[in-house]
């Protein structure tokens, strides 16, 4: 029987509620009108269903705004040249029957530090979020053929909510890793 003066019924409530609570994106971008929704097909949305685009602040909306509406299937966030907000996104790099990640993409999320980590909507890539002068989209091919992608404007990223780990809700200075991956 729980004491009576217990938060959570049991173990599994207690579970359930710190995992919702650890799946809020960092404050940097839930308080910036730059939200939208997404297709299906990651092309991105209005609330209202419309076509959104990642270059026309009249078609985003507050994070309030664009999680309350059912278009779509899911979230994005816009990227602007407004602030220094960058997302570094790593394709196919986690394995999806182990869920380990490729050596190249695990030194990369190591120099990136305490930052926020997404799962892609794929389920094999991530997203890093952080903050970093980044004004011209690179897309970096590897050896092996994957591909790393470093925008810091007029770009959307789709949002999952999905942390990576243990990551922080918080957005880190990743200017030293985004210049080793550009040098």
């Amino acid at each position: 029987m729980a004491r009576q003066h217990a938060r959570f019924c049991d173990t599994r409530c207690r579970s359930k509620a710190h995992r919702a609570k650890n799946t809020a994106p960092p404050v940097e971008l839930t308080t910036r009108d730059r939200w939208v929704r997404r297709a299906a097909d990651k092309r991105p949305l209005t609330v209202a269903g419309m076509a959104a685009s990642s270059t026309d602040p009249r078609t985003w909306s507050s994070h309030k705004s664009a999680a309350a509406s059912t278009a779509g299937v899911g979230l994005g966030f816009v990227l602007s040249d407004e602030d220094d907000i960058v997302c570094i996104d790593l394709d196919h790099c986690i394995n999806t029957l182990t869920g380990r990640l490729a050596p190249w993409a695990a030194a990369i999320v190591r120099d990136a530090g305490a930052t926020y980590v997404e799962v892609s909507p794929s389920g094999d890539g991530l997203h890093i979020w952080g903050r970093a002068d980044v004004r011209q989209g690179r897309r970096i091919r590897r050896p092996d053929g994957t591909a790393v992608e470093i925008y810091g404007t007029g770009r959307y990223i789709a949002m999952t909510g999905r942390r990576h780990g243990s990551c922080p809700s918080i957005l880190a200075d990743l200017s030293a890793v985004v210049n080793k991956l550009t040098a």
